[in-house]
C-alpha cells in the first residue's frame, strides 16, 4: 500500500493518477475526503486526518510499504514555517509507529546562504522527516513547467498579456526547469530505487536557463514578439502585487515563489542521473507538451487545487446571515440544475457578468484570487475545484452544488442552489450565506445587502430562464 498526503495538490493529484493507472494500491490522508471523491478511482481509499493533529492519524500508516510527503503550507499565513515543520513531525512520527519502510518527499532547490523563508522551510521539513529514522528519498526540484503549475501560469499569463515586460532582476536567475511529467517519474521511479538509508537528489531538467530565458522560449512557441527589460527597483513585494495583477497567482504565492527564485536552482549535485533512469526533457519539450495539455483541463490538476477548507461545522452560537429565494419551474429537477453546474468560468453567471467581473478587480486589488481562476471543468463542478473567487464545497448532481467563498471578505461566505420536485414543476433554491468577522463584516452585509438583493435575485430569474429555454 503507498500512501499520499497532498493528493489535492498539483503534484499529488497527478501522481495518484499515474499510481491508479499502474495498478498500485494507494491511499490518500486528507483533512476533508469529499474533496477527493469524483476525481479518484473506487480501488483508492480515502483516510480522514490531519497532519497538524497527531491523534486525526492513528490508523493512516497501516500495511503502507512507501509514504508520499507533498504537502505544504505556504499560503496559510506568516505562521506557515512553523505549521510545515509541526506537521512533518506528526507525520514521521506516526510513520514510523505504522512500521512504513520509505518516505519520499518532494522539496525545493536553491543555493545560495540567504535562502527564502519557503525554501528554508522545505528544507527543515526534509530534516523533520528523516527525524524519524525512516530512510527518506527527497528530492529538490527547480521550477516545474507543466500546464496549470504556478510558474506556467505566472509565464503564460506575462507573455501573452504583456508585449514589453518591465521585469525584477530576479527573471534572470540560473534556474533548471524540469517539466511535470518527468517530476512524476521520478516520485514512481522512488518506489523500486533500493535504499540504502536517506538520500537527497536534486533534480533539473536538461537546460539550464532562468525566468526570462523560459518567457523567451514560450513566446516563441506562441509566434508573439516580446521585450523583456530587468529594472533594479521592484522588491518582492511589489513584484507579487504586480504578479497578482497581471497573473492568476495569488499574492501570497507571488511573492513565494519570487522569494525563492532570487536563488539560483541549478543541479550541482547530478547523482540522480546515475541513480535513476529518468532523463529529464529540455525547456523547449516541457513547454510544447504542457501547452498542448493546457486544453485538457478537465483531466489535469492546477496549482489552486489545494486549499479547499469547507464549512465549519455548524454550531448555534455562530452568526450567520443569511439570504433566500426560491421560485417553481415547469420543468423536471434534472432539466433545472443543468445551467446551475455550469455556472461560472466561461458559462459566466447569468446576470450582471459586469458586476461580477468588477468585484473580481476589487479583489485582486485587495490581494486576493480574482475571478481568473475559471473552472477546470465545465460540465462537472467536483467538490474541492475552483469555480473563478469560489471553491465548490459541495455537489450532488442533479441535485445541489455549494461554493465556498475565496475572495477578500470581512468574514466567510458561502453560496448555494438547490433544486427540489413539487408536482409537475420543481423548487429552483437559492441561498447565500454569510457568517460576518465583527462590525466589519456586518456593515459590509449590511450596506451591501441591496446590491446582492438584486443581483443574486436576477441570477435566479436568469437561471429560470436559461432551463426553459433549453427545455
Amino acid at each position: 500500500m503507498f500512501l499520499v498526503t497532498g493528493a489535492t495538490g498539483y503534484i499529488g493529484g497527478r501522481l495518484v493518477r499515474r499510481l491508479e493507472a499502474e495498478g498500485a494500491p494507494v491511499r490518500c490522508l486528507c483533512r476533508r475526503p469529499e474533496a477527493l471523491r469524483g476525481r479518484i478511482q473506487s480501488t483508492t481509499e480515502l483516510q480522514q486526518g490531519d497532519l497538524l493533529e497527531a491523534a486525526s492519524l492513528a490508523g493512516a500508516f497501516r500495511d503502507v510499504d512507501a509514504a508520499y510527503y507533498l504537502v505544504h503550507s505556504m499560503n496559510s499565513g506568516p505562521e506557515f514555517a512553523d505549521k510545515e515543520v509541526r506537521a512533518a513531525l506528526n507525520f514521521a512520527a506516526a510513520a514510523r509507529d505504522g512500521g512504513v519502510r520509505r518516505i519520499i518527499y518532494l522539496g525545493g532547490l536553491a543555493h545560495g546562504g540567504e535562502l527564502s523563508n519557503h525554501m528554508r522551510s522545505r528544507l527543515r521539513t526534509g530534516q523533520a522527516l528523516r527525524s524519524s529514522g525512516i530512510p527518506v528519498i527527497e528530492f529538490r526540484a527547480s521550477i516545474v513547467i507543466g500546464s496549470g503549475s504556478a510558474s506556467f501560469e505566472v509565464i503564460r499569463a506575462l507573455v501573452e498579456r504583456l508585449p514589453l515586460m518591465i521585469t525584477p532582476r530576479w527573471v534572470r536567475t540560473a534556474a533548471q526547469p524540469i517539466a511535470i511529467e518527468d517530476v512524476i517519474e521520478y516520485l514512481i521511479a522512488a518506489l523500486r530505487i533500493p535504499l540504502r538509508g536517506s538520500a537527497i537528489y536534486e533534480i533539473g531538467g536538461r537546460d539550464v536557463t532562468s525566468y526570462a530565458g523560459i518567457m523567451r522560449e514560450f513566446a516563441r512557441q506562441r509566434g508573439l514578439r516580446r521585450w523583456i527589460v530587468p529594472v533594479p527597483f521592484l522588491t518582492p513585494s511589489l513584484s507579487s502585487r504586480w504578479l497578482t495583477l497581471i497573473t492568476p497567482v495569488y499574492a501570497g504565492v507571488g511573492r513565494c515563489l519570487i522569494e525563492s527564485v532570487r536563488n539560483p536552482s541549478v543541479v550541482r549535485d547530478p547523482v540522480a542521473l546515475r541513480d535513476f533512469d529518468v532523463r529529464p526533457m529540455g525547456v523547449a519539450e516541457a513547454l510544447e507538451r504542457a501547452l498542448a495539455n493546457e486544453k485538457r483541463q478537465a483531466a489535469e490538476t492546477r496549482w489552486c487545487d489545494a486549499g479547499f477548507r469547507g464549512a465549519a461545522a455548524e454550531a448555534p452560537w455562530r452568526r450567520v446571515l443569511t439570504y433566500r429565494r426560491e421560485m417553481r419551474v415547469p420543468l423536471p429537477p434534472e432539466k433545472v440544475f443543468a445551467p446551475i453546474r455550469r455556472i461560472g468560468g466561461q458559462a459566466g453567471w447569468y446576470f450582471a457578468n459586469t458586476l461580477w467581473r468588477i468585484r473580481g478587480l476589487i479583489d485582486l486589488l485587495l490581494g486576493g484570487v480574482g475571478m481568473r481562476r475559471g473552472r477546470p471543468d465545465p460540465e462537472n463542478p467536483l467538490p474541492g475545484s475552483t469555480l473563478d473567487f469560489w471553491r465548490v464545497e459541495a455537489y450532488e448532481p442533479g441535485r445541489r452544488l455549494r461554493l465556498s467563498a475565496e475572495m477578500r471578505l470581512p468574514g466567510r461566505a458561502w453560496l448555494e442552489f438547490d433544486v427540489e420536485p413539487a408536482g409537475a414543476c420543481t423548487v429552483l433554491r437559492q441561498i447565500a450565506t454569510f457568517e460576518p468577522r465583527g462590525l466589519v463584516g456586518l456593515l459590509y452585509w449590511r450596506l451591501l445587502y441591496p446590491v446582492h438583493s438584486v443581483m443574486f435575485r436576477g441570477m435566479l430569474r436568469r437561471l429560470a430562464e436559461a432551463a426553459l429555454k433549453a427545455g
